[in-house]
């Protein structure tokens, strides 16, 4: 059995001139698909995707446009090739919503997000994410990236979540999807950004995983990139930990096993 490690991570305005290190970092994690959200259609982040595909994820998608440079987008980079594909579920402003169909040895469906901050903006989201789900309950599928939304107490250090939240969470959970990370860790508290001013943390980037790609999920974890050239400062490459999570799927040792169809 092998495994296909996907590695979700907001890579802060572009990337700039930690794009080096964030491809070399990305390259230690031996990413298979790279979600990267705050891509731009910048030098830095052209850069950057270079980089990826001399690393070995050549087939890749984005939604930054040359009409809106500096904007904070999507890239998907992964090791086989895909198809992006448009809903009509998608969020009416959808340049932050990039919908792939992977071709990798067991295809799964997958879609990489990076949620606006406030309710305005963040709802029409949480519409397309509950609307996405219901259509793909019997598909092996991932949504992934930057929410910027968590469950009151368990995912925050001081109060920020309401119960909007905890309804978008409620229902996620209704549909028979699942939060990998609580999931995997029922009780666990592990933050994905920290607040500049206050240093107070919050787990704003998730992995949620259909029920047919569930029994796939063998494992999940949080990592902070380090650059030794900043004396351990744990936001020095980006300000966000990676999401990197693992699942099985066919080896090239002869097993037959696909993700499950359910």
């Amino acid at each position: 059995m092998a495994a296909m490690r996907i590695v979700a991570w907001n890579i802060r305005a572009g990337g700039g001139r930690r794009v080096d290190t964030i491809a070399e970092q990305l390259a230690a994690w031996d990413a298979d698909i790279a979600v990267l959200t705050e891509f731009r259609d910048t030098p830095p982040s052209r850069a950057l995707a270079a980089s990826l595909a001399e690393l070995g994820l050549p087939h890749q998608r984005s939604t930054a446009t040359t009409t809106a440079p500096g904007a904070n987008e999507v890239l998907v980079a992964s090791r086989w090739p895909f198809r992006r594909t448009r809903r009509p579920c998608e969020p009416p402003s959808a340049s932050r919503w990039l919908h792939a169909t992977i071709d990798s040895p067991s295809p799964l469906a997958l879609v990489g997000l990076h949620i606006p901050i406030g309710r305005p903006r963040q709802q029409p989201y949480y519409n397309a994410v509950l609307e996405t789900m219901r259509r793909w309950r019997r598909r092996p599928a991932i949504i992934t990236g930057d929410t910027n939304s968590g469950r009151p107490g368990a995912d925050e250090e001081s109060p920020t979540f309401g119960p909007r939240h905890t309804a978008w969470f409620d229902a996620i959970e209704a549909l028979g999807w699942r939060d990998t990370f609580r999931h995997l860790h029922p009780g666990g508290r592990d933050y994905t950004w920290y607040s500049p001013n206050a240093s107070n943390g919050f787990r704003l980037d998730q992995a949620f995983v259909s029920p047919a790609l569930l029994p796939a999920v063998r494992a999940m974890r949080h990592e902070w990139a380090r650059d030794p050239a900043a004396d351990g400062r744990r936001d020095a490459v980006s300000d966000h930990a990676a999401l990197l999570l693992d699942l099985d799927i066919p080896g090239n040792d002869g097993s037959t096993h696909e993700f499950a169809a359910r």
